[in-house]
């Protein structure tokens, strides 16, 4: 499978057309790259078999740069990015990194100092080279050393479930500070991308003065990049940058619009306000000198013509092109399937479980410990998992106000098979089945695999479909196209794995799931009762793939979810 390597080669061409520069490039041939990467077809497969004209059916991807894959795929070359990075050294590119440094300050170093590595760029700050040129000096070289000392703790991108709670914490701090009327973290994370790479805090205040004072004064700042009258900038102890910015009111809505991005989204807007002889930016959408709309972002879209779009869903990945939709609401789900507790590897019991689902106003629940290949995980063989389901049945007795279904995490062997005879599946209420071994599979038979594992009649649902780890590991080598049908056909339910290393399904097969007309579950994985609340990192997952309240099964009521499951049932029995 080629895309990674594709996706690369566009990503380097995007840097190099930033640094040298060149407007409007860099961003449509980033998009592709995200779209190639993310593809679960061989990008490869896909050109030939259809040409460029079927890479042109790709989200993103124009006749230009589909011309640039084919040539690549053909003769393993970019001749424009051959072209374009003969103008700069390869040392340039990495300067872009620097934080604070930016491509126009880069460019001018190496035009007009001759710097082409991060390393000759270090030595020229400590030298005191640098600070003669116009718009550097003395305190730009010290900003430069220390992006380069950041450079080097080698900052990354941090997990969405790990930054959020942080960012809210930061969100709640300067919301208490007198006088400030409204404060929101913006940027990727208002977007609820899996990762996150910075900050972004927009407060209404009258004192700008102490939010800046507050801020940069945080007990997590490890170092202030920039502190002025309305914006300031810091490091934080995660190793991760935060800005915030003091807005007027009236253009409040119009900066939250801007600042939350995506970039992508960011420039169909513009377009589009440009088509109705408007302006925007982040400070208003005018007309002329007249201000038009800010106050809201609502009132921004309206004023273009447009509905609401939801924060997740602004990647210009046609969310202006088809009708309208309502993503699934944060508090719809009404149970969640997939959980561990002490019989496997989790950290709490049934029953500390079961209380922590009746908290969060469940109805129902499923407790799903391991099957036995899982021995690492202390995988139940048949003689635990029968004391298992009796102990559940037990449980249910003595419990009022939520139902507990009998389940399990049935691994899916290297051949396919399940872990468990049918005579053990068909005691359960729920089977999720779910690879956690022999991920490097070649496609066709990891294909096999999948498929000959959801073909039994009791599975329910496939959990973590792709088994991928963010950042950590790369998801299986599957045919989703071929996968989702077969769900469809089965009545499969399709899972999207809240816990923040997961986020599995990703967004962008949420949505190709849900066109293949799958059902959708959002389960937590949780090993322990205060991991259930990821499920705001599902939901946000889900909302990004354009899922709406009716493709997920578990926002259904328990009377409705009750006739699913016992047709469910009684179809498998049939076979």
């Amino acid at each position: 499978m080629r895309n990674a390597e594709v996706a690369a080669v566009l990503y380097e061409l995007a840097d190099v057309q930033e640094l040298l520069q060149i407007p409007w490039k860099p961003i449509a041939v980033r998009r592709a790259a995200r779209t190639i990467e993310s593809l679960s077809k061989d990008i490869e497969v896909i050109y030939r078999q259809g040409g460029a004209a079927a890479l042109q059916e790709l989200p993103g991807i124009g006749e230009g740069i589909a011309g640039k894959i084919a040539q690549f795929l053909d003769e393993g070359k970019v001749d424009e990015y051959e072209k374009l990075r003969k103008r700069i050294p390869k040392g340039v590119e990495d300067m872009l990194h620097v934080p604070g440094l930016g491509p126009k300050k880069a460019f001018r170093l190496f035009k007009e100092r001759r710097i082409t590595t991060i390393a000759a760029l270090e030595r020229a700050a400590k030298s005191g080279r640098i600070r003669s040129l116009s718009g550097f000096g003395e305190k730009s070289e010290q900003d430069i050393l220390r992006g380069i000392g950041l450079l080097k703790m080698g900052a990354e991108r941090k997990l969405l479930g790990s930054v959020l709670p942080f960012a809210r914490e930061i969100e709640a701090r300067l919301k208490a500070i007198p006088g400030v009327k409204d404060v929101v973290v913006s940027g990727s994370i208002r977007r609820m991308k899996e990762t996150v790479k910075d900050l972004d805090f927009l407060v209404i205040s009258k004192d700008a003065k102490k939010v800046m004072d507050v801020f940069t004064k945080m007990p997590e700042v490890v170092s202030i990049l920039a502190k002025g009258p309305t914006k300031s900038a810091v490091i934080l102890k995660p190793n991760l940058q935060a800005d915030v910015r003091v807005l007027e009111e009236k253009s409040f809505g119009a900066a939250l619009q801007y600042f939350t991005g995506s970039k992508e989204h960011n420039v169909r807007l513009r377009q589009l306000a440009i088509k109705k002889g408007l302006k925007l930016n982040e400070y208003g959408l005018f007309k002329g000198a007249k201000m038009v709309a800010g106050k809201t972002e609502h009132e921004v879209y309206k004023a273009l013509g447009l509905p609401y779009i939801e924060p997740e869903l602004r990647e210009n990945q046609g969310e202006f092109e088809r009708k309208p939709l309502v993503p699934i609401p944060y508090d719809a789900i009404r149970g969640d399937f997939h959980m561990h507790t002490t019989w496997s590897d989790g950290r709490d019991s049934m029953e500390e479980m079961v209380k922590a689902c009746k908290a969060l106003g469940y109805q129902y629940m499923a407790i799903s410990d391991h099957s036995v290949s899982e021995r690492i995980a202390n995988g139940m063989d048949e003689r635990r998992v029968l004391n298992y389901l009796d102990s559940i049945d037990n449980l249910q007795r003595k419990t009022s106000g939520i139902r507990i279904l009998k389940s399990s995490e049935v691994s899916i062997r290297a051949d396919g098979s399940l872990d468990y005879p049918d005579s053990i599946l068909k005691r359960f209420d729920i089977v999720i089945v779910s690879i956690h071994s022999g991920f490097k599979q070649p496609k066709d038979v990891m294909t096999r695999r999948v498929l000959r594992a959801l073909s039994n009649p009791y599975v329910t649902i496939w959990g973590h479909p792709t088994a991928r780890l963010i950042n950590e590991r790369e998801p299986i080598n599957v045919d989703l196209d071929k996968v989702f049908r077969l769900c469809a056909e089965r009545g499969v339910w399709v899972e999207v794995n809240s816990s923040p290393k997961r986020l599995d399904l990703k967004d962008m097969h949420v949505r190709q799931a849900i066109d293949a007309g799958c059902k959708l579950v959002i389960d937590t994985d949780s090993h322990a009762a205060d991991q259930l609340k990821n499920v705001e990192l599902g939901v946000a997952t889900a909302r990004r793939g354009w899922a709406e309240a009716k493709d997920v099964v578990n926002t259904l009521p328990w009377k409705r979810l009750e006739k699913l499951i016992s047709r469910k049932r009684s179809s498998a029995s049939s076979h």
